[in-house]
């Protein structure tokens, strides 16, 4: 796997409100460690990291900016602005961080970016969607599966899928359908030392 020397990654909506009980049941407790594992390569090497929060427009949401749960976890706190390399903060509220301010693809065009590494929250929603357009747009697109996570869902009909099963799902509709390639974190790592 070859990591190009400016390939950014892209942190998908880690926020607090993603830790309210309301959401259920997860999946993938070692994705913090793993994102910020991500995080930390990245910026010792001076690659581009993207921070994209999601700032809901509902008014009930845990996401909901003026709520606590709108701002980033900690650890990502905490390591925002300490990199080497360009750093972008990015706000959205649908699933594509692709319909955010200010304008994703244009701040990957002007910076010569043509690969990207998405990490965050959920898995099947707001990581899949953006992975999706960009691999839609042209860019070379990598989800580390270890470094998402998503809840247990129910669907029409009372059709439910665990967060599990939801993942695999989405890992074999990017990869399989040639959206991105579906990859582990320590591969990324270690390609991008």
């Amino acid at each position: 796997m070859e990591i190009a020397e400016n390939a950014a990654l892209i942190v998908v909506d880690v926020q607090e409100g993603f830790e309210a009980e309301a959401w259920g049941s997860r999946n993938n407790p070692e994705a913090d460690q793993n994102i910020a594992g991500l995080i930390d390569a990245w910026q010792s090497s001076g690659r581009p990291v993207v921070f994209v929060r999601h700032d809901s427009p509902k008014p009930n949401s845990p996401l909901r900016v003026g709520q606590p749960g709108n701002d980033f976890k900690k650890y990502v706190e905490e390591r925002r602005g300490k990199g080497s390399g360009p750093e972008l903060l990015l706000t959205k509220s649908v699933n594509s961080a692709f319909y955010g301010t200010p304008d994703l693809a244009e701040w990957l065009d002007r910076s010569g970016i043509r690969q990207f590494v998405v990490v965050g929250i959920q898995t099947n929603m707001c990581v899949e969607t953006t992975a999706r357009m960009g691999g839609n747009l042209g860019y070379e697109v990598f989800v580390p599966l270890d470094a998402t996570y998503t809840f247990d869902l129910t669907g029409p009909w009372g059709w439910t899928r665990t967060a599990d099963e939801l993942t695999r799902a989405t890992a074999v509709s990017l990869h399989g359908g040639g959206f991105a390639k579906v990859v582990n974190s320590a591969e990324l790592i270690a390609a991008a030392e």
